[in-house]
């Protein structure tokens, strides 16, 4: 009689594909659970920072390092060149308008000087000599013309007297007729010597012009050589304080080289330079403030420069008075406003957002146990907070130091590592 085998229910096959799939299942969790951060680590709070959610005041503002420099510079430049005979001011001090700064001197200059003065004297010499020569001769042509003007009235006396008389036929016709003719010479005379006076008076005229419009050229020219000989006298311009003074005695400064400058004392202002990231938010009025011994004061964008290198610079003047104790070419550090200042929800700025994007935070539970990876979206920011626009409220806290070697975890434990 034939004995039934029993089926065994668990068979080796059955086992192998069995585990497979076990072993299937748990690859896709672990992966399912790493892809959705569920991954748990323990993490030691007096190594991260936990900052409060907190709504306030919220302004967007870039920090900026800003130099106090005069409000107007005037750059000495030497005008004419020559050896620095004396100094006469020290570099930083106070000059009041036209004081004397340094002195040159130009041998060739004074030599140049010298010659057009001889010439203006020389010119000068020769008009006054050739006016009494013109006025001596017309002296001579005046008299010329009286002798010619007594002739010929003379001529005219006997010509009308021999004219009645020949009328008469008391003289022969031969003496009327040399009387006439004498009398018509000494008229023709007449004419050609006025004629001759008049022409002559012209040309003294225009003659002694001429000579005095070239001593007018000549003095004019004496003036600039003046003028050049006080520039070798360098003198401030206005009323200021000089400095970079760079000038010794026995130095040879050339033309137009730059001796110094001079700081006007009305103003300061500050020069910044701004990342060109910036350029379209900056505009001329933009407020900007710095704390200086403890005391906040205010600046405002009066100049923007157009040229832009290696970042956009930007003048600002002081609104009211600037500190007393600030000096020139001191660093001043400026927070420039780029809106205007709004309550928001705002998270302290911290390293979480290299890994983060402003896409997620961890937050921390009510019992400060452990933090969750939440969801949330960032707006603007300042230097100090970050604007939240979705996913947190006022008193949550978060970890906001940096999120290097756990970016990937879904949830922090919060506990001492040492325990």
């Amino acid at each position: 009689m034939d004995v039934p085998i029993q089926k065994k229910t668990w068979t080796l096959r059955k086992l192998l594909l069995s585990g497979g799939i076990v072993v299937v299942l748990a690859l896709l969790a672990a992966s399912y659970f790493s892809t959705t951060g569920s991954s748990k680590l323990n993490v030691d709070p007096e190594r991260i920072t936990i900052s409060e959610v907190t709504r306030g005041a919220f302004q967007e503002f870039i920090p900026i390092d800003g130099t106090v420099m005069p409000i107007k510079t005037i750059y000495l430049d030497a005008t004419e060149g020559g050896t620095v005979k004396r100094v006469l001011v020290e570099d930083g001090a106070t000059l009041t308008p036209g004081q004397p700064i340094l002195e040159l001197t130009n041998t060739d200059l004074q030599l140049e000087m010298v010659n057009r003065e001889t010439a203006v004297f020389d010119l000068m010499n020769n008009l006054q000599n050739t006016r009494n020569l013109m006025q001596q001769n017309r002296i001579q042509q005046l008299n010329q013309f009286a002798d010619i003007e007594f002739r010929l009235k003379e001529a005219k006396r006997i010509y009308e007297l021999n004219k009645s008389l020949y009328e008469q036929k008391v003289i022969s016709r031969q003496e009327f007729t040399e009387s006439q003719n004498n009398y018509q010479y000494q008229v023709r005379k007449r004419q050609l010597t006025n004629q001759t006076l008049q022409q002559d008076s012209v040309a003294m005229r225009q003659q002694v012009n001429q000579m005095q419009e070239s001593v007018g050229r000549m003095q004019s020219n004496l003036a600039l050589m003046h003028k050049k000989m006080d520039d070798l006298t360098i003198k401030a311009p206005v009323a200021g304080r000089i400095t970079s003074l760079n000038a010794e005695v026995g130095e040879s400064i050339a033309p137009g080289q730059r001796i110094g400058q001079l700081d006007m004392l009305n103003g300061l202002k500050v020069r910044a330079n701004i990342d060109e990231y910036y350029i379209s938010r900056i505009f001329p009025g933009q407020k900007g403030e710095f704390m200086h011994d403890g005391k906040r004061y205010e600046l405002s964008v009066k100049k923007i420069f157009t040229q832009v290198n290696k970042g956009l610079q930007v003048d600002l003047e002081f609104v009211g008075n600037a500190p007393q104790s600030i000096r020139r070419g001191q660093t001043l550090q400026v927070r420039l406003s780029l809106s205007d200042q709004t309550q928001a929800v705002r998270v302290a700025k911290g390293g979480f957002n290299q890994k983060t994007g402003g896409n997620w935070i961890f937050k921390v539970n009510e019992d400060g146990t452990k933090a969750y990876r939440t969801d949330i979206r960032l707006g603007r920011q300042n230097p100090d907070y970050y604007e939240v626009l979705e996913g947190l409220k006022p008193g949550d806290k978060v970890v906001t130091s940096s999120y290097e070697g756990y970016e990937d975890m879904g949830e922090l434990v919060l506990k001492d590592t040492e325990e």
